[in-house]
């Protein structure tokens, strides 16, 4: 085990009917709140009036930013900074999904700069401090609501890059599985995936092989991500499976699944922002779509960490590392193909002739997360591999 500093202050407030504590908590950190949401889907199950009531009977001053899309876009999150500059917001709620989550860390950043938020992505401006967040997170999945993580798509540009900084940090993050029995069944399996994929991406590519800690850490959560998400499929009021769903997916990305692996890679993210951005794809189904490929191809040379990932995850006898490698690949297909998710990049309707440009686009953020081991050509190669 490597040398780590673990570091994580959010506050965690989690179980049935605390949506109701969120006035409380956003008042202790400001009066003036910008309460950031996607479109109308928890107008409708009744989730925002909860939330928004808590934050007016706390006397909180609210300003709405609705809107929020999946892979959220930079024009949006510019109006919600001029919003938070002209009201002088002094908390930002961030109610939703990832991609709530994110737009609203970025409001929070870019409400105390004078220069284009975009700036923090593109690697020219660093993040000094952030209005406080209080995420309250109505979908498994991300894990946002308990890191200091952000991606954001550049429209204008078909840019999806992703950083990560010490302020972005939610103060408090309020976790209820009730709000999520409503999460559409897609929507839930994505969620799984990408927990998974989070999980699955350390446990593949790190520095330090020997880590038996971290390895039954992850594998265990993979194999709670699994059995729940097929579970709130069939059951999806089934509280003890949404729960575990919930809190898999914060522990799955908050720093504890990486702590002692030294430098870490983000390959499959990688990939997957292209595919997104370019592509205007689920995050969760774009990654169910490239990871067996992706997997595949570092088999070839690497068998080791897959035959391990056979054993711990799916329980298979050791044995020869190429042939483990391989059956622990295709029971991770079969489990995507039981919850109705892609398993190739033709299951999106793409084709060879994507590739190239997918493969590009994949530059910048490699730069900025310094992936110099993943250039275009082999990205190219891997998505290759995916189809």
């Amino acid at each position: 085990m490597r040398d780590f500093v673990f570091h994580n202050p959010t506050t965690i407030i989690f179980g049935r009917n605390v949506l109701g504590q969120t006035g409380g908590q956003a008042a202790s950190l400001g009066a003036k709140a910008l309460l950031v949401s996607g479109r109308e889907s928890l107008k409708k199950v009744g989730v925002h009036q909860i939330v928004r009531h808590s934050l007016d009977q706390a006397g909180i001053e609210v300003t709405e930013h609705a809107g929020v899309q999946p892979n959220p876009i930079l024009s949006h999150v510019q109006q919600g900074i001029a919003l938070a500059q002209k009201n002088r917001i002094e908390v930002v709620v961030a109610l939703g999904g990832g991609s709530v989550i994110d737009s609203a860390k970025a409001i929070a950043a870019g409400a105390l700069v004078g220069h284009d938020v975009w700036g923090f992505f593109k690697g020219k401006k660093s993040i000094k401090n952030a209005l406080p967040v209080v995420a309250v997170s109505t979908v498994a999945g991300s894990g946002s609501e308990t890191n200091n993580g952000m991606v954001l798509t550049n429209e204008t540009t078909g840019q999806k890059i992703g950083i990560g900084n010490r302020h972005l940090f939610p103060k408090i993050a309020i976790l209820d599985p009730t709000v999520t029995f409503s999460v559409p069944p897609s929507t839930t399996a994505f969620g799984a995936v990408d927990a998974f994929s989070h999980l699955l991406e350390f446990y593949l590519n790190r520095e330090e092989s020997f880590a038996p800690l971290q390895d039954h850490y992850s594998a265990g959560l993979m194999q709670t991500l699994m059995q729940a998400c097929k579970t709130a499929l069939t059951s999806p009021s089934d509280y003890q499976s949404r729960a575990e769903l919930l809190w898999a997916s914060s522990l799955a990305l908050n720093g504890i699944s990486t702590a002692g692996l030294g430098r870490v890679g983000f390959p499959f993210h990688l990939i997957e922002h292209s595919l997104s951005a370019m592509h205007d794809i689920p995050h969760g189904a774009g990654l169910a779509a490239i990871l067996p490929g992706a997997m595949a191809y570092g088999a070839r040379e690497n068998p080791a960490r897959q035959a391990l990932f056979a054993v711990q995850v799916f329980g298979l006898a050791p044995t020869d590392q190429h042939l483990l490698a391989r059956e622990g690949i295709g029971l991770f297909r079969q489990w995507l193909q039981t919850i109705a998710a892609p398993t190739s990049l033709a299951d999106l309707g793409l084709s060879h002739k994507d590739i190239p440009a997918l493969a590009e686009n994949t530059r910048a953020q490699a730069r900025l997360w310094r992936l110099s081991e993943y250039p275009p050509e082999i990205v190219e190669a891997i998505l290759q591999e995916c189809l």
